[in-house]
């Protein structure tokens, strides 16, 4: 009994790609235009499930070295789409399904081509940007003059300057890689963008918790000293106690991650220590918030996304970068575990991004593991000095939640310290 060749499949399955990504938008556009009378919209689920045929089918014959012909199918699909939404545009001044109709062509396009995964995924983002309207166009409405200035400045962080370093060792004992040196950049601005925007959307209304666990995601010294000032005022204490315990709570989270994606081999080691901290300081934090009476949130921690900051945080990379091969080749690893751990006490980001840079042979995971965890130790007494200096007495409760995480820390700490 004959078969299907594998290449008859592969095509069948790059065109039924092209089509389930014009259904899919078509599906979202039908029932966005129900409510218009039959006969007068430009185009439903059908038209856009036709527009995704067409377009998977002339990505194919293009794949199959014809791109005129494939092109010629393209460019008379856009421009059918075009004369025949002219008129809708005139009419509602809105372009949306047009520009979904020529995206859907291209996403089509694109599977029929053989880049089925990347198809898909572009149609599912379409999608989700045209059922999301009413939220977008409120989250615009929200933002404000400094929200948008941080937008443009994480552009320029994360898209304007990374694509043109380039990806080689330079500078002192070849410690530098330019691209990955700002790639560092662009990852730990990027925890401050998302934790800022989600305060922005959130924080406001969900009140001190919810601006404590938001904000504790890129600062956790920002929330607690922002709560401190305000527990210190003269106005009634609400949720403040418990917000600045369960900031650092996330702090040890977002750590966690960190190493995760910067410093892979430490991440076992790092956890173990870690861990019964984090499970403290959510228990202590949960425990004040319980007691807590209802209030309205402070203000967000200010915007992060800076431009003269980042480049400083650079700066402090690369030193911090050389200074650990230094220390590498002159007192091996006890000297680098001791860089690690000064470094950290001004910022454990950049204590974390110095390990990732070293090689596996520098230090081995179970010391660099301690000195992170001393990083982070270091980091916690900071913040609970914040806390009395700022809150005073009422600072009490929040300063013995931090101070029996530190003590979990400190224990566990020492345990692996006789280990080694």
């Amino acid at each position: 009994m004959p078969t299907a060749s594998p290449d008859w499949i592969s095509q069948a399955l790059a065109v039924g790609t092209a089509l389930a990504c014009g259904l899919l938008i078509g599906i979202e556009r039908g029932w966005k235009l129900k409510e218009q009378k039959a006969g007068t919209r430009v185009a439903g689920v059908r038209t856009f499930s036709m527009l995704g045929l067409g377009g998977g089918i002339a990505g194919l014959i293009g794949s199959l070295g014809q791109p005129l012909v494939a092109a010629a199918l393209v460019i008379g699909a856009v421009l059918i789409m075009v004369i025949a939404y002219t008129p809708e545009l005139k009419r509602h001044h809105d372009s949306t399904s047009a520009v979904a109709a020529l995206a859907t062509i291209a996403i089509a396009f694109l599977a029929g081509n053989g880049s089925a995964g990347l198809a898909i995924a572009c149609a599912a983002v379409a999608v989700a940007l045209l059922a999301l309207r009413t939220e977008l166009h409120g989250f615009v409405d929200r933002l404000e003059a400094d929200d948008v200035k941080a937008l443009a400045r994480y552009a320029v962080i994360a898209g304007a300057v990374l694509p043109f370093l380039p990806n080689g060792r330079y500078g002192p004992y070849g410690a530098w890689n330019p691209q990955k040196l700002w790639l560092i950049v662009v990852l730990v601005t990027g925890f401050s963008f998302l934790g800022y925007v989600a305060n922005r959307l959130f924080g406001a209304r969900r009140g001190t918790i919810a601006t404590a666990l938001i904000g504790g995601a890129y600062s956790s010294t920002a929330v607690t000293q922002s709560l401190a000032q305000r527990l210190g005022s003269k106005r009634p204490g609400g949720a403040e106690p418990a917000g600045i315990a369960l900031a650092s709570a996330v702090m040890y989270v977002r750590v966690i991650l960190l190493v995760a994606i910067l410093s892979t081999r430490v991440l076992v080691d790092f956890v173990i220590l870690i861990a019964p901290a984090l499970l403290v300081g959510a228990v202590a934090g949960y425990w004040l918030y319980r007691k807590a009476p209802s209030q309205a949130g402070p203000t967000p921690p200010g915007n992060p996304i800076a431009i003269l900051p980042a480049l400083g945080f650079l700066a402090f990379v690369a030193i911090a970068a050389v200074a650990a091969r230094w220390a590498e080749g002159r007192f091996g690893e006890s000297g680098i575990a001791g860089l690690i751990l000064i470094t950290g006490t001004m910022d454990v980001d950049t204590a974390i991004i110095t390990l990732g840079g070293l090689s596996p042979t520098a230090i081995s995971a179970p010391l660099a593991a301690v000195a992170l965890a001393g990083t982070v130790l270091a980091n916690m007494t900071v913040k609970l000095g914040i806390t009395l200096a700022y809150a005073r007495s009422k600072g009490i409760s929040a300063a013995l939640a931090l101070g029996a995480s530190m003590v979990a820390l400190a224990i566990t700490i020492a345990v692996a310290w006789t280990r080694l």
